[in-house]
């Protein structure tokens, strides 16, 4: 009689549900997904939940495979070498193997007055608790967007279409990200839609006020709303349950995104970090990330070697409002390259884009297996980099990329 896996997904965002629906190749595989919502959230439409156009939620139904069990509850901890994880109701669950895919959200600001008056967006909650306020404030209310990501733009995008008065804080270059070409197209956007736009290594914001935001240069903005974008956090979960983490508190893994802690423990989306040489935020990376993760899980199971991380990007794709957008192409080790298409068809492809990430997830969780983005080659430029990486490694690190 074959002998029943239980794997315990944590975390139910894009990497979580790419992984847990890939792992039902097997029957002999039982599959718990703990989420602290009951609900799948949409993270690339957050800015849209914050302007009113959509509610940036899927019912899990339609992307969570069937035999999936779902426990709704917050990890509190996890406990590697008893191989169970505590819940904040007190449950505890076990686990064969884990794979961790908490994710991110916003990083605490350390700039004075921005945790008291300043509302970031970077989750659900915050972008559920800061549209109430939008809704009370004026039609001619300052509105101050601190960060000029892909966060700041879209949420200041989105905000002045819908006519309110915003100014844009750059704290440096806008749109870091893009390649010069596409920065421009992004700046005529803003323009149009009356955005102000501050740029330059003086727009760094120094502190937060209740009606204002200061920045690096003396200048003080009037903001009767300051929305923070800058910065991203992963919860602490990995370091409180004894695990090694990066610097961000990112779980350190291999390429095979194991950890470097134990072989049953495999991180993917934003909370890994493999071989210290994490990738870009983004669902672009925690959907493949999942989907190595559970390759990796399974190939385990089956006393196979797991494959090694070897990705790709296609670049970025950024809203500004309903009627415009860009697709920032990029090299496909995720530097922008000179082309983009911006304006309606790039509004378009930004919409293509974000239902088909729904539609990969259901796809997987209708057929398992069938995702294969992940096996892209990302070309040779990460192994260039872990080779230089492992010429100042410690030896710990070193013997870890790729073991079995």
């Amino acid at each position: 009689m074959t002998e029943n896996t239980d794997v315990v997904v944590i975390g139910g965002g894009y990497a979580g549900v790419m992984a847990a629906n890939r792992l039902r190749q097997r029957d002999d595989v039982t599959v718990t997904l703990i989420n602290p919502r009951p609900s799948f959230v949409e993270r690339v439409r957050l800015h849209q939940l914050v302007g009113g156009s959509d509610d940036a939620v899927v019912d899990y139904r339609e992307v969570l495979g069937e035999g999936v069990r779902l426990v709704v509850d917050t990890v509190t901890r996890m406990d590697a070498a008893g191989r169970r994880v505590t819940l904040a109701s007190g449950d505890t669950v076990g686990y064969d193997y884990l794979i961790y895919a908490v994710g991110s959200g916003s990083a605490d600001p350390s700039v004075p007055g921005a945790v008291e008056f300043a509302y970031p967006v970077a989750t659900f909650e915050e972008a559920g608790r800061l549209r109430p306020v939008l809704d009370a404030a004026p039609a001619t209310a300052a509105v101050t967007v601190v960060g000029a990501g892909p966060a700041g733009i879209e949420t200041a995008a989105e905000l002045a279409e819908a006519g309110r008065t915003v100014t844009l804080v750059c704290g440096g270059v806008l749109g870091p990200y893009l390649h010069p070409r596409g920065r421009r197209s992004v700046a005529e956007r803003l323009a149009a839609l009356g955005v102000t736009v501050l740029e330059g290594p003086d727009t760094k914001v120094t502190a937060v006020t209740r009606d204002a935001v200061q920045l690096s240069d003396g200048r003080d903005l009037p903001s009767e709303v300051t929305i923070w974008t800058t910065g991203f956090g992963v919860p602490d979960l990995a370091g409180r349950s004894g695990l090694t983490t990066d610097a961000l508190g990112r779980l350190l893994t291999d390429e095979t995104l194991t950890s470097v802690d134990d072989p049953r423990i495999v991180a993917a989306g934003d909370s890994a970090a493999p071989s210290g040489l994490a990738l870009r935020m983004s669902c672009q990376a925690a959907m493949p990330l999942g989907a190595r993760a559970a390759d990796t899980v399974l190939s385990r199971i089956a006393g196979e070697q797991p494959s090694t991380l070897n990705q790709v990007f296609a670049g970025q794709c950024i809203s500004l409002g309903r009627r415009a957008g860009i697709f920032q192409f990029a090299h496909r080790y995720d530097v922008a390259l000179w082309f983009h298409i911006d304006g309606r068809p790039g509004a378009r492809l930004k919409e293509f884009v974000c239902k088909g990430i729904v539609k990969h997830l259901a796809g997987e969780a209708r057929k398992p297996g069938s995702y294969s983005l992940h096996r892209i080659s990302g070309g040779p430029k990460r192994q260039q980099l872990l080779q230089a990486k492992r010429r100042e490694a410690p030896a710990t690190l070193i013997g870890n990329l790729g073991r079995p």
